[in-house]
């Protein structure tokens, strides 16, 4: 088993690995007690070279690595990766790029939705994966063979995954079809983490300008206080105890107190203070953009929800016969406006998902298309004019 301790050998893989295909890629880090996860391994494997770099490794620079997944000729495949790339962001400033996520491609070549990576290594690697050392402590030295085994099955069997899935989308020209949920992992925002935008976390009910205002502001100072002392948000201070100074903002370190779950004491701490500080200037502040999400056009009428069921069936029935993931397909606010008649920046009507489903779509709903049984079995039917 190959294990690079050091910046020279891990310029030595580097190297080897330049002219390489593709990079099967995945981590082990530990988040339980601090904000910023803790990378532990480095898992990389290719055809031909597997190995596992030790980002705690004494001295070790891990440039040479940020280096090679920039590499724009190498395809960089995940499995799952948000996370991984979120620490790849933060560690060394960069997004894999080309990328291939086995998860969302999945979607599309038939195994249903969010498959799992020892799902895909049974269908298509046919290997067991041990989940035995699942939970090790990975921050921990020395890490035994097996565990060390464990973290690199994880990246050898992803080799044959994407092999084989690259080939089935390559085959039926559906790569397409994933680009645009490939694209959106890309994106730099994902994984800013700016305490400016820490409010929307919380997801608040209330429209309210004032609550959230100071929502904003008392969750912008959780986010730096738990940066910059590298602990998890609510070690700072609970989420409903943010959502219950917004409602009641506290004018004094004594009202500050009277909230639940905030100890006696905590109003004279640093803390305490600078939240009595990120309150005061609230007050001069303007309430944060609206919505958090992209503001969903009022219906003209609310559909039937008869209809709605009747497009959730052409949408299965369109999604078994492609083999894709109704939910990559058509969303619930999807069908919920097809329904209602409402087309206007509906996805599932653009592109490949019009072809296979929201095309169709439209035709039930004008009644060019119907939904018969036939053997037992829910099958599509189109209708000649005038039936």
């Amino acid at each position: 088993m190959r294990i690079v301790e050091t910046t020279a050998d891990l310029k030595e893989l580097a190297k080897e690995l330049e002219t390489a295909p593709y990079l099967a890629l995945d981590t082990e880090f530990m988040r339980d007690s601090t904000y910023w996860p803790i990378l532990c391994l480095l898992q990389i494997a290719t055809p031909g070279i597997a190995a596992i770099v030790d980002p705690l490794a004494d001295g070790i620079d891990l440039t040479p690595f940020f280096k090679l997944i920039k590499n724009p000729k190498i395809v960089k495949v995940l499995h799952a990766g948000r996370q991984d790339i979120e620490i790849f962001w933060h560690k060394g400033r960069v997004i894999p790029d080309p990328l291939f996520d086995t998860q969302i491609v999945a979607m599309v070549c038939g195994f249903g939705e969010a498959a799992s990576y020892e799902t895909l290594a049974r269908k298509i690697a046919h290997a067991a994966v041990d989940k035995s050392a699942r939970f090790t402590d990975w921050s921990r030295r020395p890490l035994t063979k097996r565990q060390l085994e464990y973290a690199l099955a994880d990246v050898t069997h992803l080799r044959t995954i994407y092999e084989v899935l690259s080939a089935q989308i390559a085959k039926t020209k559906r790569e397409s079809w994933v680009a645009e949920e490939i694209e959106a992992l890309k994106n730099e925002e994902l994984y800013a983490l700016d305490p400016v935008h820490a409010w929307k976390r919380l997801k608040p009910r209330s429209a309210n300008k004032r609550f959230l205002t100071v929502l904003a502001a008392v969750a912008a100072w959780r986010e730096r206080e738990a940066q910059v002392r590298d602990v998890p948000r609510n070690r700072v201070v609970k989420d409903e105890v943010l959502l219950e100074i917004a409602a009641n903002p506290p004018e004094s370190g004594e009202a500050l107190e009277h909230i639940r779950s905030v100890p006696k004491g905590f109003a004279a701490s640093r803390m305490g203070k600078s939240l009595l500080d990120a309150l005061a200037e609230a007050k001069d502040e303007p309430p944060p953009q609206l919505p958090a999400e992209p503001e969903r056009k009022r219906r003209r009428h609310e559909p039937s929800p008869s209809a709605v069921d009747l497009l959730k069936t052409l949408l299965r029935l369109r999604a078994e016969e492609t083999g894709v993931a109704p939910r990559l397909i058509a969303n619930a606010e999807d069908i919920e406006r097809l329904a209602a008649g409402d087309d206007e920046g509906v996805a599932a009507l653009t592109g490949w998902r019009n072809e296979v489903f929201g095309k169709d779509a439209v035709a039930l709903r004008k009644g060019q298309l119907s939904i018969a049984l036939e053997d037992g079995e829910a099958v599509i039917v189109e209708l000649e004019e005038g039936e």
